[in-house]
């Protein structure tokens, strides 16, 4: 309740949706030429279709499973990710090989262990991290749509149409959402659907690395800094008011945005001067997003500048943060 800003009763079955979605496209995807004489050029494996989905198929299950009955806490949710992170690094075999920093290299890769526990965290953290911002109409559907199209586009520079068609097909179920999401909010992505997101980049981000070295392991970082570090500030910020990081507040990034500077909407009817300000919330965060996605792009090889631009935005996070706490806002992103 903390964190409802929306009128009425909404479905929040978005995830089923979208999962539903992801499963037509990569049965398409692994069938479509090898049955239907369909070339696509992607030869995306059996197994290796069946792999991914069981992974997003789990982690969905404990969001949905929380979507329907508001009963499944945070540490039951947390061990479905968990699970679903086990089983990628089981039947895909992930693992960090590099954490892209020459002076940590030899350690690092003196045992793989270090680099399959880092995957199985990411893996089981990003769908939470997503869950976060999950808070207005579009805001993390579109984040994760931008999110495939950047790594489906480094994909096809390294030459993976596998990895490519499997975050398109994300990417559609994704738009196919939005249509119904944005901007009048008919249906939730609800913890299923965010789940799916988090599991699907997460396990695509390791991957890409995983296979390509030419690709620099802070490529994903800085990709998905918005939705982790919100994550990270969050459990800060909790521990030391001494709460738990698990109990539910209205103090994130998105929803200072909302409170203290989407202004100018004074419709008569309150749900809808309610929907008016949820919809112009996500465009400020949208171009957070976007200021972030722009080098991790253009600088996929280059680890110190990527370092560079994750430690601006950590900077420009908290100083902006800090600014709307204080009602120190400058005056044109009031604009």
């Amino acid at each position: 309740m903390p964190q409802r800003f929306h009128a009425g009763h909404v479905p929040r079955l978005g995830g089923i949706a979208m999962i539903a979605a992801c499963t037509a496209g990569w049965c398409w995807i692994v069938g479509a030429e090898r049955f239907l004489a369909i070339p696509n050029q992607i030869r995306l494996p059996y197994g290796m279709a069946v792999a991914w989905w069981s992974v997003a198929t789990i982690a969905v299950a404990g969001g949905v499973a929380e979507d329907l009955t508001h009963r499944l806490g945070a540490s039951a949710r947390l061990a479905f990710t968990i699970i679903a992170g086990a089983v990628a690094t089981w039947l895909l075999g992930l693992s960090i090989p590099s954490l892209g920093i020459a002076a940590l290299q030899s350690a690092w890769s003196a045992t793989p262990w270090p680099g399959i526990a880092l995957a199985i965290f990411a893996v089981a953290g990003l769908p939470h991290a997503f869950n976060l911002i999950d808070g207005y109409n579009g805001l993390a559907g579109l984040v994760a749509l931008i999110c495939c199209f950047a790594l489906a586009y480094v994909s096809l520079l390294a030459g993976d149409r596998q990895l490519a068609g499997t975050m398109m097909v994300l990417a559609g179920a994704t738009a196919g959402f939005l249509v119904w999401n944005y901007p009048r909010g008919l249906i939730f992505a609800g913890d299923g659907g965010a789940y799916l997101w988090g599991a699907v980049i997460a396990v695509a981000s390791i991957q890409l690395v995983q296979r390509y070295p030419l690709v620099s392991p802070w490529f994903p970082v800085l990709l998905l800094i918005y939705p982790v570090w919100e994550t990270i500030f969050s459990i800060w910020r909790k521990l030391i008011r001494g709460q738990s990081p698990g109990v539910a507040d209205a103090l994130h990034f998105h929803q200072l945005i909302y409170r203290r500077i989407v202004r100018g909407v004074f419709d008569d009817d309150e749900a809808r001067r309610m929907l008016m300000r949820n919809n112009r919330t996500s465009p400020y965060l949208w171009g957070f997003t976007v200021l972030t996605v722009i080098p991790a792009v253009l600088f996929w090889s280059n680890t110190p500048m990527l370092i560079f631009f994750t430690a601006l935005f950590v900077v420009s996070y908290v100083w902006a943060y800090v600014s709307i706490v204080r009602f120190k806002v400058p005056r044109w992103l009031r604009h």
